[in-house]
């Protein structure tokens, strides 16, 4: 396969896949900020520092407001991860690898970007804020749906599968990372009703409530919750999880072009250490300290893969 090719799927699925995640990142800043008794305006600068564009964001803004920054993450062609910016970037990457592509994949993708195209023309109000998150997550998942369904088992799904994967495990963690930067009011409410709220959204945000009800039959609690979201391989947007996936794929690879790349040893590394690994061990690195950590060498996998298979060539 020509290496723009690998690139063009690797891209489109990583650009879906972050604006479904970025949408979620919103849903998660929202859900937590409707628990502050005062202004949560200042809550939304973990948010936009959780999706790695606060200084973008202050390049454009003067001031820090919910509405400002939900517009610059939904909405702003000038931040390159706006849902908006993705879903634009997904759709041309689609069109240079058409050929790759199934009917049903291509209709999904293009039909999306109509929609929101539509949907994000203006700024969206606050009341109408979930159901536009709920469309766009239902966009990305009927593309999903129509590449599972259609699609060969071949190298052109082992790519796009990886860049799916790698964006995923990226979300999760900064996703947890916004629990970590959204404080709480005080020390004294680590383990209030209004702790366990903020948790309980963060879960919802990722469509992990009720599964986890399931795991854990208890309270909320903040190791359980990481360990179920970072270690727990069932879950589909844990970080172990993804990795299962990112490895297997990439075996894939190997054995159908018959070479390994540092790729594959910074992946398997990757799954090892979230395989042996506990929670508590997690929590004693401090969870900002790992998640930083993590969000670090999943990007040197991503360009170890980008090199190893030649994707601008």
């Amino acid at each position: 396969m020509l290496g723009r090719t690998a690139n063009g799927l690797y891209w489109m699925f990583r650009y879906i896949e972050r604006a479904e995640n970025i949408a979620r990142l919103i849903d998660a800043g929202m859900r937590v900020s409707l628990t502050r008794a005062g202004s949560s305006d200042e809550d939304w600068a973990g948010v936009l520092q959780s999706a790695g564009v606060r200084e973008a964001y202050d390049e454009v803004h003067d001031t820090m407001t919910a509405a400002n920054a939900i517009d610059y993450l939904l909405r702003d062609t000038a931040n390159p991860s706006s849902v908006m910016s993705c879903i634009d970037s997904g759709r041309n990457n689609a069109r240079m690898v058409r050929t790759a592509l199934t009917r049903e994949t291509w209709e999904a993708t293009n039909e999306c970007w109509i929609e929101l195209k539509q949907l994000l023309s203006r700024k969206v109000k606050a009341a109408d804020l979930p159901e536009a998150i709920d469309v766009i997550k239902r966009r990305a998942g009927l593309i999903r749906g129509a590449f599972h369904g259609s699609m060969l088992r071949n190298d052109l799904y082992n790519f796009s599968r990886i860049g799916t994967f790698i964006e995923r495990a990226d979300n999760t963690s900064r996703i947890l990372d916004v629990k970590y930067y959204v404080l709480l009011p005080a020390v004294s409410q680590v383990g209030s009703s209004l702790d366990n709220f903020q948790w309980e959204s963060i879960l919802r945000s990722v469509s992990a409530h009720r599964s986890y009800g399931w795991v854990y039959d208890a309270e909320y609690r903040p190791s359980n919750i990481a360990d179920f979201l970072i270690l727990n391989r069932r879950m589909p947007r844990s970080l172990a999880y993804c990795f299962e996936k990112i490895t297997s794929n990439l075996g894939y690879l190997a054995e159908d072009y018959g070479e390994r790349h540092k790729a594959h040893d910074t992946a398997a590394a990757i799954r090892n250490m979230l395989k042996r690994g506990s929670i508590t061990d997690i929590m004693d690195q401090g969870l900002h300290e790992f998640l930083k950590d993590f969000i670090s060498h999943n990007n040197k996998l991503s360009a170890e893969i980008s090199e190893g298979y030649r994707f601008y060539q």
